[in-house]
């Protein structure tokens, strides 16, 4: 790192600027830490890219931060769509985003905003290869041609300015400030139907989009608590609200300790440009809101309580609006409402979605008529193509996020921040590929053979992508004779080599003939009880170094982390899931006898990853389940020995 202070006067006055030039080098830049930048870093980091992440809140998360609490979801769907049944549709996001909301769930079994904000920060600062940059946000570019030759990032807090050096620089941003500043192709707004041969796109493009949402938490007391209102905020008939607090689908009830995502506004104006007016009119709409509940519509007579909210009180509400849309980065492809549909087989897959076509009035709540969404489920799970997520302009230059190449209709189910989040680990992943390889991005969609190393490793992290086999031939694992204490018909011990870690050939999971069906995990007998062991076994000895397991953590269920009581009612929130392996040994052969190579006790997460310190060969491996976390029997989906 180098830097120098630069001392300006300003006038004739006796003014000082103090600033502080930095130059960091880094083969990676991610600008932008919300779910999709996080797990974007951290992925590039973990394949051994030197990474820097620019984020320009305090605070990780984006939309799942504290500042604006609102929970992750992604292809198994809510509110009005749910998709997922235990052992046949498992479409809850596996790899980066699994791992964050398991520590999430045992650590925070209070649900704190600002717990989940330090278990992001722990996960980022834990990377040797990761350098997180707070308060840090990216301002400018320099170009070479169509090429990013370096970044410029400003941090006011301190006073500092950096200038970063990158190979490659990932936009995370939302809004897309980095690709911006280097002139990326970009569109705002809705596409005509004619244009992309959408049925769900309006009749004439225009340039409206998503509104954003402030959100509230209130809780309850043990008196009344009264609320007197701003004489600014925005008075409610009961009219007006017909369509929203009044209606009752799934989860989305009414509710007064947290809410209301319905509370939209902005979609007509410029959500950048403009984002200070919204701001302003969403905190007039949500306070007018909670009057409304509070105090009853207009000429509710005193002392009435519609809505029995009277020992209920605000506890937080956001100052920073949830966006939903601004710009969409023109890719190597853009991704459309029959992509979606369809579950397009893309070669260059990186990630999976789900989450409905769910398209919602751009005036908002200015709209009483209209429902506040209408949610159009796509009938399977779908894949996510690299070339959506690499300019079409720039060639260093990838996103990932709601930003991605997508019309209006596509990124209404690709901009959920689940599903953002897997875009960002297969972003991360294929990034530091392409580093390694010294190739440029977009030339790793038709280099067929890294584009399966890029697919290879995303597997072995524990992501899945629709129609893709594992395919790991330095995987010692699969030329093993397994076998196992005790079994149940259709989960063999075999299973743990199958080709894939979960089920989706259920309703609404992957399209006939990309599902693979099968049971996908080894399952002991309960009638045998426990301990239970799974053994491997090989005719010429092996000198493996690493032993990896994916366990079954019920990806059938909701797991997230949210303020509504009626959703986190879905979960089993607050402690390890039931299907989890929770106490196991790893015991190793060197032909002669059993070693003592690991012991876990009170384990959590889905992937686990032993390393193997012995030198001398081993011809055998087995992993003795002691306990699990609830049900009477062993699960383990897969084990790699490398």
């Amino acid at each position: 790192m180098a830097f120098n202070s630069i001392v300006k006067f300003k006038g004739n006055k006796n003014e000082v600027t103090l600033l502080q030039e930095h130059t960091l080098n880094c083969e990676i830049l991610v600008a932008g830490g919300g779910m999709a930048g996080c797990c974007c870093a951290i992925a590039a980091a973990r394949c051994g890219a030197k990474v820097i992440l620019c984020q320009d809140r305090s605070v990780l998360g984006g939309n799942a931060s504290s500042e604006i609490r609102m929970h992750i979801v992604g292809a198994n769907g809510t509110g009005g769509f749910d998709r997922g049944v235990e052992l046949e549709t498992e479409a809850r996001e596996g790899g980066i985003i699994e791992e964050l909301r398991l520590e999430n769930c045992v650590r925070n079994p209070q649900r704190s905003a600002s717990m989940f904000d330090l278990i992001l920060f722990e996960k980022c600062k834990a990377e040797p290869n990761l350098t997180l940059l707070l308060n840090t946000a990216v301002t400018a570019v320099t170009l070479n041609g169509d090429q990013i030759e370096h970044a410029i990032a400003e941090r006011q807090s301190t006073e500092d300015r950096f200038t970063i050096n990158a190979e490659i620089f990932i936009d995370c941003t939302g809004d897309g400030r980095l690709a911006a500043e280097a002139g990326a192709l970009f569109i705002e707004g809705r596409e005509g139907r004619q244009q992309f041969n959408e049925s769900l796109a309006p009749e004439t493009p225009d340039n409206h989009r998503l509104g954003s949402t402030i959100l509230l938490q209130a809780r309850r007391h043990n008196r009344p608590m009264p609320f007197i209102a701003p004489e600014w905020v925005r008075k409610f008939e009961q009219d007006e609200l017909k369509r929203r607090l009044y209606a009752t689908p799934g989860e989305e009830q009414p509710t007064h300790e947290y809410g209301y995502w319905w509370a939209e506004w902005g979609g007509v104006l410029d959500t950048i440009k403009q984002n200070e007016e919204i701001r302003d009119e969403l905190l007039a709409v949500v306070m007018g809101i909670w009057d409304h509940v509070k105090n009853g519509p207009p000429g509710t007579p005193a002392g009435d309580d519609p809505f029995e909210a009277a020992h209920w009180a605000l506890d937080w509400f956001g100052f920073l609006p949830g966006k939903r849309e601004s710009r969409r980065f023109i890719g190597q492809h853009i991704l459309t409402e029959q992509d979606l549909l369809t579950s397009r087989d893309f070669p260059d897959a990186i990630a999976f979605g789900g989450w409905s076509l769910d398209l919602h009035p751009p005036e908002g709540i200015d709209a009483p008529d209209l429902e506040p969404c209408t949610q159009h489920p796509v009938p399977s799970l779908y894949n996510v193509p690299l070339s959506a997520c690499i300019s079409k302009n720039r060639t260093n230059l990838m996103f990932a996020g709601r930003n991605i190449s997508a019309t209006h209709v596509a990124f209404s189910s690709t901009r959920v921040m689940a599903t953002c989040a897997v875009i960002g680990q297969g972003v991360g992943t294929a990034a530091a590929f392409a580093v390694q390889q010294k190739l440029p991005p977009a030339e790793l969609i038709s280099n067929q053979g890294v584009m399966a190393q890029v697919q290879q490793q995303l597997l072995r992290d524990d992501s899945y992508l629709v129609g893709i086999q594992i395919q790991d031939h330095n995987d010692l694992a699969r030329a093993a004779c397994i076998s196992a204490s005790s079994e149940r018909v259709g989960y063999e011990a075999a299973n743990v080599v199958s080709g894939q870690t979960r089920c989706v050939h259920g309703a609404a999971g992957a399209p006939e003939g990309r599902a693979n069906p099968g049971g996908h995990r080894w399952m002991s007998d309960p009638k045998a009880g426990l301990p239970a062991t799974l053994q491997l076994e090989w005719d010429v000895p092996i000198q493996p170094s690493e032993i990896q397991l994916i366990f079954d953590t019920g990806l059938h269920r909701h797991l997230t982390l949210s303020h509504h009581d009626g959703y986190t009612s879905k979960m089993q929130w607050g402690a390890p899931q039931a299907e989890t392996v929770r106490d196991y040994r790893i015991e190793v052969f060197d032909g002669k006898t059993w070693f003592l190579l690991a012991e876990v006790e009170g384990n959590f997460q889905r992937r686990r990853v032993h390393t193997v310190e012995r030198t001398s060969s081993l011809s055998a491996i087995r992993v003795v389940v002691t306990a699990s976390n609830g049900v009477d029997h062993a699960r383990i989906c897969e084990v790699r020995v490398y």
